[in-house]
């Protein structure tokens, strides 16, 4: 029976990244992933530069791509009335289709093993895990769960967010659009929630969306509920005249939590979305997950020379809550105010009058570049 130093559930941002720090620390690292790479996701696709230096270290260097180096952002209310800054840090447009491919393949070249199964299970007993799945059981001394914002898994551990159903409906496309400008995120509100454009890799142009589902299932089809909510604000009504989708129909992902999650649940550690999830308007989810799995990576390197698991999972709890407990407050106060006119019209006028204060907003959520 062969038994890994570390398996990871779950091949998004956390799991592709946290695999190739620790399999370039010599440890034997087995990744299950459900699907085969490359794929889309629902997903903004802004990065945060925070995480460059980082990415650098492992070998991933993002300045060799054609990601959009994106350093202006655009903000608009309802009514189309929008301000504009240069971003703080900064940050770059890359598909998850390419940057997901793009570790992956780093990821492969360092030597950890890949299996395309979905995992049914998880057990821990006598200090070991037993992780289940739809060809055969797997075994390690750490598992690492990254399996996303929702899933079947956190049905089985019983996490408390589960049990609470979330009103949020998440849509993505990617379109094309020769007059959208190039390194300028844009965050546009509607009734019921926002919506972010920024160019890839690709040149296409990301369209992502989060909508209350009570609004969204008035209208029965994303297709109406882009055409009778989201162009009543002038600037997605711009966008959507001027544009041609470049998927076959729009990805959509429900039941989005916002809640508090633990890091650690029945001894298993927690990256990425899986741990805890910020506000999409935010911009930074996709950096906050790869910053988790650089925070993890140093405590299961810590570990290996005590061999102590509850130190383990208390630091680890303890670092997480430290380094991003601040921002998902941050977070859900921005978008309180996203989704009342009145705070959002107030805020605009705040904020076109001082753009410094809009910054400072920004920074909230953001970390600076990791070391």
């Amino acid at each position: 029976m062969k038994i890994y130093d570390v398996i990871i559930i779950g091949g998004g941002l956390a799991g592709l990244t946290l695999a190739i720090d620790l399999s370039s620390s010599g440890f034997e690292v087995l990744l299950i992933e459900k699907d085969e790479y490359p794929k889309h996701k629902v997903c903004g696709e802004y990065v945060s530069n925070e995480v460059l230096p980082y990415l650098d270290r492992l070998g991933i260097h993002i300045n060799q791509t054609k990601a959009d180096q994106i350093n202006k952002l655009t903000l608009s209310n309802r009514n189309g009335k929008s301000v504009n800054i240069d971003l703080p840090l900064g940050g770059f447009g890359m598909s998850r289709y390419a940057l997901d491919h793009l570790l992956y393949e780093k990821a492969k070249s360092n030597g950890v093993q890949f299996k395309f199964e979905t995992v049914m299970g998880v057990e821990f007993e006598n200090e070991q895990f037993c992780i289940t799945a739809n060809q055969q059981n797997y075994y390690s001394e750490l598992a690492i769960g990254s399996f996303g914002k929702r899933s079947t898994l956190d049905k089985k551990l019983d996490r408390d967010f589960i049990h609470n159903k979330t009103p949020w409906i998440g849509i993505k496309a990617h379109y094309k659009n020769d007059d959208f400008p190039e390194g300028e995120v844009q965050l546009h509100n509607f009734e019921g929630g926002y919506c972010g454009l920024s160019k890839t890799e690709t040149g296409a142009v990301n369209f992502c969306y989060l909508a209350h589902y009570d609004s969204f299932k008035k209208e029965g089809s994303v297709e109406n509920f882009n055409q009778n909510v989201l162009t009543k604000n002038p600037k997605l009504k711009s966008f959507l005249m001027n544009s041609e989708m470049l998927f076959d129909k729009h990805l959509a992902i429900s039941q989005v939590s916002f809640q508090n999650k633990n890091a650690v649940e029945n001894h298993m550690l927690m990256s990425g979305d899986s741990a805890g999830l910020i506000h999409p308007l935010c911009g930074n989810g996709m950096a906050m997950a790869i910053h988790s799995a650089k925070l993890l990576s140093v405590e299961i390197k810590n570990y290996k020379i005590h061999k102590n698991r509850n130190q383990l999972e208390e630091n680890y709890t303890s670092i997480w809550k430290q380094t991003f407990r601040k921002r998902l407050i941050f977070g859900s106060v921005f978008q309180k105010i996203l989704l009342q006119p009145k705070l959002t019209n107030l805020g605009m006028s705040l904020v076109s009058k001082s753009p410094f204060l809009l910054k400072k907003m920004i920074q909230q959520t953001h970390g600076k570049p990791i070391s």
